[in-house]
């Protein structure tokens, strides 16, 4: 596949910790036909001036701030791709990094046209950066049905084809990543994994998803509400995502 812009969507809120880590490990791409937008839901620490200055430093990174806090990724996640310019959206979170190769390596899976969705494997670090082996490893093709047994695409390796499917756009909800991807396979695509371990995952005390409980009642609200799923039948697949959700989290 010749060279398409990927536009890779970072929203940030108070990162002034990890942000400029994040932003070098795009920088290293050895694919470098990229645009990183970087959405600000109104940081109130030190977060503006560290983007600012990579701003300065290249081009291909773009600054955008919200009017005012979201409270979630979904919102900035939403500005940045009305803002993306490339063939390819990414997604990367402000405390996450990406292997050097990440984009080479994913980028001629989409020559596939059933293909709508690459993604890849990835390892689990803490706060600190620190790494003790924690690989996760997810299925080499997922399709819509075997994606309703629970999400295996982490959102930080993914990356979809906005020629092939037209810009898809986030929905305020819990698991809005899970969503996401089950609204664009339901079309009939495929997504890919790369098989190669690309990016790192920053572990927080303070995420959001490790809330089990909630996490229960976000997948029941997918089931039911967005696929239009029976109660039972919802339940059945709620029982599975967690037995997998389980294995995922405890690695």
């Amino acid at each position: 596949m010749q060279s398409h812009k990927v536009s890779i969507i970072t929203p940030v809120y108070n990162s002034e910790t990890f942000i400029a880590k994040t932003i070098q490990s795009v920088i290293a791409q050895t694919y470098t036909d990229w645009e990183m937008l970087i959405v600000d839901d109104c940081s109130t620490d030190n977060s503006k001036s560290i983007v600012e200055e990579f701003v300065k430093q290249d081009e291909r990174i773009k600054y955008f701030v919200t009017t005012s806090p979201s409270g979630s990724p979904t919102f900035p996640r939403n500005i940045g791709i009305e803002m993306a310019s490339g063939r390819f959206i990414a997604f990367l979170d402000s405390d996450d990094l990406w292997n050097c190769d990440k984009l080479y390596l994913q980028i001629p899976l989409f020559d596939d046209e059933k293909v709508g969705i690459v993604f890849s494997n990835y390892e689990k670090i803490n706060e600190d950066g620190d790494t003790n082996e924690r690989f996760v490893t997810a299925p080499s093709l997922v399709t819509y049905k075997k994606l309703m047994k629970g999400n295996v695409i982490a959102c930080l390796t993914a990356i979809y084809d906005s020629k092939k499917i037209g810009k898809v756009y986030f929905t305020k909800q819990g698991h809005e990543d899970y969503a996401f991807w089950l609204s664009i396979l339901k079309r009939g695509y495929i997504a890919k994994n790369s098989g190669h371990i690309l990016a790192k995952y920053r572990v927080r005390k303070s995420s959001v998803s490790s809330n089990k409980f909630k996490v229960i009642k976000w997948y029941y609200k997918i089931y039911r509400q967005n696929e239009k799923l029976s109660v039972i039948v919802s339940i059945y697949y709620v029982f599975i995502a967690l037995f997998k959700s389980f294995f995922k989290y405890i690695k």
